[in-house]
């Protein structure tokens, strides 16, 4: 299929690092589109523990181990959300939800980018309930301290957590 005919959506997020819940997320969108864009973003907000480099090798290696993910592609990026969109010939941004608290916020930037760009539009997932409290915050916390989190991110990427989070 030629990409120009192609439906191609954009999960971005900075990914620091990827859980159970953003895997979901992927997975279920993945299915929506020819090609899906995990966009890993450079947050200046954000302290991030991992590099960038060191995200996009992660959620790499949690790809290379699920065949059907195969129309997923890992691209970092920095500057505004709509232009990395309408660079890679997409027109959708895919978000995910955990709370109300996400809600207000995602639909904020959801409106931002539509005004900045008609073209984009965004949709919102909802985190399945097991992923409810699931964040990479809570994930880098348990870490470092010492407690489990197989089960929290996907299995293949836990001894790369556990050996950035004990450097």
């Amino acid at each position: 299929m030629k990409e120009e005919n192609m439906r191609i959506g954009v999960y971005p997020g900075s990914f620091d690092p990827l859980t159970n819940g953003h895997l979901d997320i992927i997975k279920r969108a993945s299915k929506l589109f020819d090609k899906l864009i995990v966009g890993v973003l450079r947050n200046s907000a954000k302290n991030s523990i991992f590099t960038m480099e060191e995200r996009v090798a992660l959620i790499n290696k949690t790809l290379s181990v699920d065949p059907e993910l195969h129309n997923v592609e890992v691209i970092m990026f920095e500057g505004l959300l709509v232009d990395f969109v309408k660079n890679s010939g997409a027109s959708t941004i895919v978000r995910g939800l955990r709370a109300v608290s996400d809600y207000e916020y995602e639909l904020q930037m959801a409106m931002l980018n539509k005004h900045m760009c008609e073209d984009i539009d965004t949709i919102f997932f909802m985190t399945d309930i097991k992923n409810s409290f699931l964040s990479s915050s809570i994930i880098k916390d348990v870490a470092k301290n010492g407690g489990s989190i197989l089960g929290l991110v996907p299995e293949v990427i836990v001894e790369d957590i556990r050996n950035k989070m004990s450097e």
